[in-house]
């Protein structure tokens, strides 16, 4: 099948090809050692958790209280 890249360096899948991989947004692009663009099909998850979650759980982990970030705060604000 034919495809073309766009202007914007975009290429469209022919709907006979994307239909073969219902529910898949995204595909992972690598050029194989004969030079040919191979597309492998990636399936998304979500994160556990949202950033900022991850991040107080990181801080918790860490002992660090608010007076810690203040302090912090301060001493990054007088350099």
């Amino acid at each position: 099948m034919l495809v073309k890249k766009t202007y914007k360096n975009q290429i469209t899948l022919p709907k006979a090809l994307a239909g073969r991989f219902p529910g898949i947004d995204y595909f992972e692009a690598e050029e194989n050692e004969t030079g040919y663009l191979i597309l492998k099909p990636v399936k998304m998850t979500a994160a556990t958790g949202s950033n900022a979650e991850i991040v107080k759980a990181k801080i918790k982990k860490l002992g660090i209280d608010e007076k810690d970030i203040e302090k912090a705060i301060e001493w990054a604000r007088k350099k």
